[in-house]
């Protein structure tokens, strides 16, 4: 961490943005006292540039990485921060009553607003949508979400480490593992502790079959927002068999606990690895031959081109990440550079059609989940037994982890007193995402928004953390 004025926190960042960095995150600490950039290198290391703030405010970086929009309007709303040249500086977790102070007005004739939420129809989570339309076209979408928003970096404050670790991997049941994991390296790094190759060997594991079901669940929802109920009910009857892998495999279907500060408990004996590794392929097969059929319906197919697009240029300029980005031919993904986890050789995957639309995004899931299950099976080739991690480096009072998850790159940072947390921030690759997904609403059909969502299929949890 490089502590700057504001002059030179503001020349760090874009200096780093020129070299070709990319921003990871930003928040508050010490009660508002400093704000942290986090920027992630083109080699994999990430780096933190912070800035004391001045009566309670700090330069933006709004006006060159757009993605700290959320960021900052977070840190104002929880910690007071106000970020000079941010204007205007809309409430994002705070949520003010009165329209004109978070959404963005729209002025026509014929433009009229169609409000969906926050309670929706099915289990889904609350989200806010006001569409601005005219006709049936999408002039410009507000999303309000933060209306379960359950303050878990704060109530973990005070808590150990270990305990920390519970608040963390309960922020999302779709994203445990990611969080968690993210959450794990972060402090193992502030801790000064290694990761031996079979920690590696089981963290990656269980990073991978949390990303299988979420593939195969998000593949689903798409089939569902067109209708394609055979497609849905295959694809999700995969899902149900993913997790009850995890279940026999760790106890959960959604993985909790896999993941621990300091290294993993998981434990399988040749019985078990063999039977998973069966049925693992087994699942591939299927889905395999479910994309197959899905590939060769005309009906289905016409419905994906086109619609929801995010450009390359956007996803640079929105910070868009993981499957949402690649599908527009941006390659990044945290996997080609992670050291602390067993990805050697890997590379990421990309569509054919980088348009960066519906298609281009279901393409890359199903891209993605046969990747990821080609990474698990060699994984599965012998016992898999407790193992923790060794020290080996210098301790800090901060850390930072980042990972990939089924939605892209999520960010954790550490703050501790001894065995103590004083800060921790988690931003997930939802969390990330959401702008992009009321960006790539604007000039599309109202009718097809369900589809433009579920084609990001973001968690709503990882937002109201």
């Amino acid at each position: 961490m490089t502590l700057h004025d504001a002059r030179g926190y503001r020349d760090a960042v874009e200096s780093a943005l020129a070299d070709g960095c990319r921003f990871a995150g930003l928040h508050a600490s010490a009660g508002g006292a400093v704000v942290h950039a986090a920027l992630l290198d083109p080699d994999g290391t990430m780096r933190l540039e912070s800035v004391r703030t001045e009566e309670s405010t700090a330069p933006t970086l709004v006006d060159v990485a757009p993605a700290a929009n959320w960021d900052e309007r977070e840190a104002h709303d929880l910690y007071g921060v106000r970020f000079d040249g941010h204007e205007p500086l809309r409430p994002l977790v705070d949520h003010d009553l009165a329209l004109s102070h978070w959404t963005v007005p729209m002025r026509g004739d014929d433009a009229y607003q169609v409000v969906v939420g926050p309670i929706h129809a099915g289990v889904i989570e609350s989200g806010h949508f006001r569409f601005h339309v005219v006709g049936d076209r999408i002039l410009h979408l507000d999303a309000r979400l933060f209306y379960k928003h359950r303050g878990l970096e704060r109530a973990a404050e005070g808590h150990t480490l270990a305990e920390g670790a519970r608040y963390v991997g309960r922020a999302c049941a779709a994203c445990s593992v990611a969080n968690g994991l993210a959450y794990a390296h972060a402090c193992e790094e502030s801790l000064g502790l290694e990761s031996p190759s079979e920690l590696a060997r089981a963290r990656t594991l269980l990073l991978e079959l949390e990303r299988v079901w979420s593939h195969l669940n998000d593949i689903a929802a798409v089939c569902a927002g067109v209708g394609l109920a055979a497609g849905n009910n295959l694809f999700a009857a995969l899902t149900e068999r993913a997790r009850r892998l995890n279940a026999d495999l760790t106890g959960h279907r959604f993985l909790f606990g896999g993941v621990a500060v300091g290294g993993s408990s998981l434990d399988l004996d040749a019985h078990a690895v063999g039977d998973a590794r069966e049925e693992l392929e087994a699942i591939g097969r299927e889905a395999a031959r479910g994309w197959r059929e899905l590939q060769f319906s005309a009906s289905f197919q016409d419905r994906l081109p086109n619609i929801g697009v995010v450009s390359r240029d956007d996803v640079d300029r929105l910070g868009t990440v993981g499957p949402s980005a690649r599908a527009a031919g941006v390659a990044i993904d945290v996997r080609s550079v992670s050291p602390l986890l067993d990805y050697a050789g890997f590379e990421c995957r990309l569509p054919d059609r980088p348009d960066g639309d519906v298609r281009a995004r279901l393409e890359q899931r199903a891209l993605e989940l046969e990747q990821s299950i080609e990474v698990a099976l060699p994984l599965l080739d012998g016992p898999v037994r407790p193992v923790a991690a060794a020290p080996g480096a210098a301790e800090s009072t901060i850390g930072v982890g980042l990972v990939e998850s089924a939605r892209g790159a999520t960010l954790c940072v550490v703050e501790r007193d001894a065995d103590r947390l004083r800060r921790v921030r988690l931003r997930t690759g939802s969390y990330a995402n959401w702008p992009s997904v009321a960006y790539a609403a604007t000039d599309n059909l109202l009718p097809d928004f369900p589809l433009i969502n579920k084609s990001f299929e973001l968690c709503y949890a990882c937002a109201d953390r």
